[in-house]
């Protein structure tokens, strides 16, 4: 029987199954078809009739017809449903409340020490596995734990929808496969950046839980196992976003052309990065000259100016005309 989650007991069920069957049946009828005698058939229709399963004619003898399943079980159902979601909910509070205090009372449930590569492996593979919005990833050169394109997981949480902004530092491009699986990973979805050095690994899963290798180890690190720190929601974990944001404001947008070449690796982003047409036209832009004004002034077309902003604000990853401003401006440009 399945109608218990609706209030509806087993023999209760077996009933009103007998008479949906039926359409329709006097207690006579009823208790002929479903085994009983006339007395107990007349309290089972009774019973169905109080939980509002069945109604009944005033004539005599009565004639039972079940209600139908939509408006006898479906409101049942759903106030079930209600309730179910409110008690989850409750107990989710509880949940964010337990680890709360146990943060609190003990720095293990904060930071979690992982000594291995294979674990640390394990590790971010399974954060990936268990992300729904995003990653960040600080990724520098001679590998720890995953070599370059061994990193299966972040395909499968990019094709799931999992927003991936990863920074690589310019000594990275330098590892065998690096370039390959940077260009795959941007085909893929990833967004991604480069600067001249990242000053630590780290991958972070929904601003939720991090990892942070502490000691150097690996094929390229020390002879010794990495060791890294496994951070959840703390002062720490909000200082480890805090420098990944600050380090990605600075850099250099990565960008796969057609032919598959990468452009950006060396994460440059001064003044020296652009032409002589570039830096004219900001200082221009800046100063709040129109399109048409820097056209006529530098000779261009008006097309020919908007593409070039257009190209500048990809190249500061700045998503409008003042985004590239402040860009411009932070970073020496004009």
């Amino acid at each position: 029987m399945t109608l218990e989650a609706a209030g509806v007991t087993g023999a209760e069920e077996s009933a009103y199954r007998i008479l949906v069957t039926m359409g329709g049946a006097s207690a006579d009828d009823f208790a002929t078809r479903a085994g009983l005698v006339v007395t107990e058939a007349e309290r089972t229709l009774r019973a169905l009739t109080a939980k509002g399963l069945a109604s009944h004619t005033d004539a005599t003898p009565r004639l039972y017809r079940p209600t139908p399943p939509d408006v006898a079980l479906m409101p049942r159902l759903k106030q079930q449903a209600d309730a179910l979601d409110h008690a989850r909910a409750t107990a989710t509070g509880l949940l964010d409340i337990y680890r709360d205090t146990m943060r609190r009372r003990d720095a293990g449930q904060l930071i979690e020490v992982i000594t291995g590569a294979d674990a640390l492996r394990q590790h971010l593979r399974r954060i990936q596995a268990d992300t729904r919005d995003e990653m960040l990833w600080f990724c520098k050169a001679q590998y720890v734990a995953m070599p370059s394109g061994s990193n299966d997981a972040e395909f499968e949480a990019l094709a799931r929808g999992v927003r991936y902004r990863v920074l690589y530092e310019k000594a990275f491009f330098d590892d065998d496969g690096a370039v390959d699986n940077v260009i795959q990973g941007v085909r893929a979805g990833e967004v991604a950046r480069a600067v001249p050095h990242l000053p630590l690994r780290l991958a972070v899963a929904d601003r939720a839980i991090a990892i942070c290798p502490l000691v150097p180890g690996g094929p390229h690190g020390s002879p010794e196992e990495p060791t890294a720190a496994l951070v959840r929601d703390s002062s720490l974990l909000a200082a480890l976003i805090a420098l990944f944001e600050r380090y990605w404001d600075d850099a250099v947008p990565l960008h796969v052309d057609d032919s598959g070449t990468v452009s950006g690796t060396d994460g440059a982003a001064g003044a020296d990065a652009l032409s002589t047409t570039d830096r004219r036209l900001l200082s221009l832009l800046v100063a709040g000259v129109t399109d048409k004004a820097i056209a006529s002034q530098m000779g261009l077309s008006r097309r020919t100016v908007q593409r070039h902003i257009q190209h500048l604000m990809t190249f500061a990853g700045a998503a409008t005309r003042m985004q590239l401003a402040w860009q411009a401006a932070r970073r020496g440009w004009v």
